[in-house]
């Protein structure tokens, strides 16, 4: 199974600036590495050969980055997004068509989160694990890596660990293909922004068009297909987001060393 992996790296970094009004959130120095280089040699460090990296807000500086590093030795491929920043959902959906091999599941993972999650042993459990979901044996469609970390937008899950649902616990708000859903009979977790996605989905994303995002996509088809929590006490996760979490990224990846989690 080659590994494959989406990098997001399209965002504008609104929450980093000043930082990003000369450079994209990607290219942020972390430790003396770009958040970017920092994704990138980690998966290639767990044997991802074929990368995507989508691209929007300076993007030509990100191209300049990996032609100046030989793509790090790696596979890797550009999704532009210049014209348009399509989100999360129509992100995936335009990269996806940048894989070969494209009946097999790849790896999503946002630029500016660190973690001490093995994204390579992550991907081959994901993608060799089936479950029982209406009443058959199947793959999963999607596997979300979340952990109990406290915030006020939660997806939900049902006690075999399947989505059915979101909600805002700061509004109320609830979102779920099922009418019935009790709320508090779910299971509430944080998305980490590391998933994998199995091309088989590819196919109900034809109706969605430009902009959209992934986690409003999964909620649309959890009822279909089975969208799995892979659900990681021993996580340990940063958001690269604000300028005040250069400082602890560094820290963090000073006391991460080699440790992984799963």
């Amino acid at each position: 199974m080659t590994r494959k992996a989406l990098i997001f790296a399209a965002g504008l970094g609104t929450r980093l600036k000043p930082l990003t009004d000369h450079m994209p959130k990607a290219l942020v120095p972390v430790g003396g590495r770009p958040l970017l280089q920092i994704v990138i040699e980690k998966l290639r460090d767990e044997g991802f050969t074929e990368l995507v990296v989508n691209v929007h807000h300076f993007a030509q500086m990100i191209k300049d980055f990996l032609a100046e590093h030989h793509n790090f030795g790696l596979d890797i491929r550009i999704s532009d997004e210049t014209d348009m920043l399509l989100e999360t959902g129509g992100g995936v959906k335009k990269a996806a068509q940048l894989f070969t091999q494209d009946d097999q599941p790849f790896l999503i993972h946002n630029v500016d989160i660190l973690s001490n999650l093995s994204l390579g042993r992550f991907l081959s459990e994901a993608s060799q694990r089936k479950v029982t979901f209406q009443g058959s044996r199947q793959p999963l469609a999607a596997t979300l890596m979340v952990n109990g970390r406290t915030t006020s937008r939660y997806l939900l899950f049902n006690d075999d660990n399947m989505l059915v649902g979101w909600t805002n616990t700061s509004t109320g708000e609830v979102k779920s293909p099922y009418t019935d859903l009790d709320v508090a009979a779910c299971h509430p977790y944080a998305f980490s922004g590391i998933h994998v996605f199995h091309p088989m989905l590819l196919p109900l994303m034809d109706s969605w068009h430009g902009k959209f995002s992934i986690i409003d996509f999964y909620l649309s088809v959890c009822d279909k297909v089975p969208i799995y929590a892979n659900v990681s006490p021993n996580l340990r996760l940063l958001d690269v987001g604000k300028l005040d979490s250069i400082t602890a990224a560094e820290r963090f990846l000073d006391d991460l060393g080699s440790t992984f989690t799963m």
